[in-house]
């Protein structure tokens, strides 16, 4: 079976992480024959060993609301009609655009919905309130055409949150949707008996991992350090990720005076290494289509203290292996935080039941029940 996987780029983040899983995994098998399309060069992962795999294809569409859409997909045609797949599979929207604007119903045709897909929300004429919701309405009427003419589409939803939404704004004969939950290399988080923490042992380490974008809300571990500083218990957050927000919450930081309890380390290869120098897991997303940094989280000992993401739900097995709090209140967050960091017994049950939850996400397994919606579907 030949598979092609298709992703704008390789830059940090839980959609490129799984692809490169994925492939590795398919790769193993010599029943499959996978490809990796890029449409940039530009990856900061390390993948040398699946470099044979990855093709840049520079390609772009734009879309016009007068019909007079500017598409860039020549080479992509051909890199399809070539490589003559039995399965396409799409992840994040921009690949969604693209790669639908070929042709090619000879391949089963598969998104990975790694988050609710703005641009397929229910809208009409008349409740189009903005130029973002006209240009959804646009983009939704194209993409529904395009998966037609491929001879229909499969969903891949990464949690019952985005399987909802998916039942809600697809057309019914376009409803193949499956949920297949994301996974980790479990093995690679797995704590070393013999691993020594490098920190000071006179605080308590968090950290959260995630791009600097207003959506992780980092602004309000912020807060919560702040609150956890005011109650005189010593912590440090580590803060992994880059993006645009950085600037503002070093200004945050600096204001509040909290230079030496919070820092940002930007983008890391290894996490893990992060994660086992922690003590407690935190995450404050807005939304969350699903959670990957919390199961590596999970499977590194970790307990998490998490916001309500909506996609995370399914994660977080209250008291057992974390807290989420449905408010974002630095003080009802630093209360769960409080609670964990002052009770050894506690943290390191919850920590162990946490590892155990994260067993059931091994990629391995993600990989022959996606083999299987390739073969059945």
């Amino acid at each position: 079976m030949k598979i092609l996987h298709i992703i704008p780029n390789l830059k940090k983040g839980g959609a490129e992480r799984i692809v490169i899983d994925i492939v590795r995994i398919l790769n193993q098998n010599a029943s499959y024959q996978v490809k990796l399309i890029l449409f940039e060069d530009k990856i900061e992962y390390d993948v040398e060993d699946i470099k044979n795999l990855i093709e840049i294809v520079p390609s772009k569409v734009q879309l016009s609301i007068t019909k007079k859409h500017h598409l860039s997909i020549t080479e992509l045609q051909k890199t399809i009609e070539l490589f003559q797949p039995d399965s396409i599979h799409s992840h994040l929207f921009e690949a969604e655009i693209v790669s639908r604007s070929c042709t090619f119903p000879k391949a089963k045709w598969f998104t990975h919905s790694h988050d609710r897909m703005s641009s397929l929300n229910n809208l009409n004429l008349v409740t189009i309130k903005s130029k973002r919701d006209l240009t959804n309405y646009f983009e939704k009427r194209y993409l529904l055409k395009c998966y037609r003419k491929n001879g229909g589409n499969n969903f891949i939803a990464i949690s019952e949150d985005i399987s909802c939404f998916l039942r809600t704004v697809l057309p019914k004969d376009l409803q193949s949707i499956q949920l297949l939950q994301n996974a980790i290399d479990v093995k690679r988080f797995e704590k070393p008996v013999d691993f020594v923490s490098e920190s000071d042992n006179s605080e308590f380490k968090l950290i959260s991992i995630g791009r600097l974008d207003k959506n992780k809300n980092h602004q309000l571990l912020i807060d919560v350090v702040l609150e956890l500083k005011n109650r005189k218990i010593p912590v440090h957050l580590t803060i992994v990720g880059e993006g645009d927000e950085r600037i503002s919450l070093q200004e945050k930081i600096v204001q509040l005076n909290l230079s030496d309890q919070l820092s940002l380390v930007g983008l890391q290869e290894k996490v893990e290494m992060y994660l086992w120098n922690a003590d407690l897991y935190i995450h404050s997303a807005i939304t969350e289509g699903f959670g990957l940094t919390l199961i590596e989280a999970m499977a590194c000992g970790l307990p998490v203290v998490c916001t309500d993401g909506k996609g995370n739900r399914e994660l977080i097995q209250e008291g057992e292996n974390g807290f989420m709090v449905g408010e974002r209140d630095p003080k009802l967050l630093a209360d769960k935080i409080e609670l964990l960091l002052k009770n050894d017994n506690l943290r390191q049950e919850m920590g162990g039941k946490a590892r155990k939850f994260a067993q059931g996400f091994g990629i391995e397994k993600y990989v022959e029940s996606l083999f299987l919606l390739y073969k059945k579907t």
